[in-house]
């Protein structure tokens, strides 16, 4: 499957026809690309549409090809992370199955029976290098528990030390949502916090971020250098109303945003690069670099921001967003002009202003309550729809 970065007006390509890609770079904004500090770890991500042979099943090559491009971190004295999906392109072939299944049971057994021999092509490939590989499953959720969270660091933190590499996975047996291909973009943002890592090095189909779908427009541009708060970002992750992402972009998007806001650049950079890794690392101008937040949030903070599921939408009016802003204050039910969706108390919203996303937070009432209490003093309805520290201004 293709990371389409978001349809355009352009009539489709046809199969087996290449899309027409516009070479020329697209800069957003003035680039600080930067090399990674020396010795900073690297948490490097590739996905199963870069790793499944064309039969069917993982590529033998493909996996020599990412163990290559690690070794080479290692050896230019980088600590790396790999983030890696597969698993279920791994355990098909062993059912002897040929289609993805559709239904989750399907995809967990999938995802059990593949994940072992997804490893064991991994150990085989690093150790024949003389790394010793790691396996870890976990899922999104790791930041939402305190203890959860310490722990998983001090085990990669000392995994690192040992020059042990970590291969992360996600939980894919026993994870309570659906396992859509890219899923594991955001795994790796959520990984590279927790290790503090210099870079996110997301491999992809695609020589990067596009302004369009290059399969879709005549003239899609590659963004060569693009702030995690610019508006092209919305328009192609399907982050605002009436935008045309697509799933595969759409996590990776997010997942730069989620590494932008804890002080990590992204680089999205073509797997089929044999140097993607270390060029990115080197601060070579390769895929789309994604400009990072100045400061980061917590591991809370980056949990209600980009790792729980939103429930609705709470619209306010511009004194409500430069109280949320630029004040630091909660949301408050006066500043309320609309609510949208049905929600329970403590579930995730969105915080809008004339169709712009300002900030997420954990409602402190319902849906129906904040619906009744919206427009009046905060001494009358109770207190805070959100309080300030549930809420993570995004803008």
């Amino acid at each position: 499957m293709s990371n389409r970065i978001g349809l355009s007006a352009g009539s489709p390509r046809l199969p087996g026809e290449s899309p027409r890609v516009n070479v020329g770079y697209r800069v957003r904004f003035v680039s600080t690309r930067q090399p990674v500090a020396a010795g900073s770890p690297v948490v490097v991500k590739i996905g199963s549409s870069s790793l499944s042979a064309p039969g069917g099943g993982v590529d033998p090559d493909a996996i020599a090809h990412i163990a290559t491009q690690i070794e080479s971190l290692w050896s230019s004295g980088h600590r790396c992370v790999l983030v890696t999906s597969g698993a279920v392109a791994a355990g098909l072939p062993a059912m002897g199955r040929t289609e993805r299944p559709t239904d989750l049971p399907g995809l967990q057994v999938a995802a059990a029976v593949g994940q072992s021999r997804l490893m064991e092509l991994y150990g085989s490939e690093f150790g024949s290098r003389g790394r010793l590989v790691a396996q870890i499953l976990i899922t999104r959720d790791v930041l939402a528990r305190r203890d959860q969270y310490l722990h998983a660091r001090e085990a990669l933190e000392r995994m690192l030390a040992l020059e042990v590499l970590p291969i992360v996975n996600e939980n894919d047996t026993v994870v309570v949502d659906e396992l859509r291909l890219g899923d594991n973009d955001r795994l790796a943002a959520i990984v590279s916090h927790l290790i503090g890592a210099g870079m996110l090095v997301l491999l992809s189909d695609t020589p990067g971020l596009y302004t369009e779908d290059p399969w879709y427009s005549d003239e899609p541009e590659l963004l060569k250098a693009v702030s995690h708060t610019d508006q092209v970002l919305d328009s192609i992750s399907g982050d605002r109303p009436g935008s045309l992402g697509s799933g595969g972009v759409a996590t990776k998007v997010a997942a730069a945003r989620m590494a932008a806001w804890s002080g990590i650049p992204t680089v999205i950079a073509p797997a089929s690069e044999p140097n993607a890794a270390a060029m990115a690392v080197a601060g070579e101008e390769i895929g789309t670099w994604v400009e990072p937040h100045e400061s980061g949030l917590s591991a809370r903070k980056l949990w209600i921001g980009f790792g729980l599921p939103t429930r609705g939408e709470l619209v306010i009016d511009r004194g409500a967003a430069t109280a949320l802003v630029d004040g630091g204050k909660s949301l408050l039910p006066v500043g309320i002009v609309d609510v949208r969706g049905e929600f329970e108390q403590g579930m995730a919203v969105r915080v809008t202003c004339e169709e712009q996303l300002i900030a997420k937070g954990l409602v402190r009432m319902s849906a129906l309550e904040i619906q009744e209490a919206r427009g009046q003093h905060s001494s009358v309805v109770g207190g805070a729809a959100v309080h300030r520290d549930d809420l993570v201004v995004l803008t």
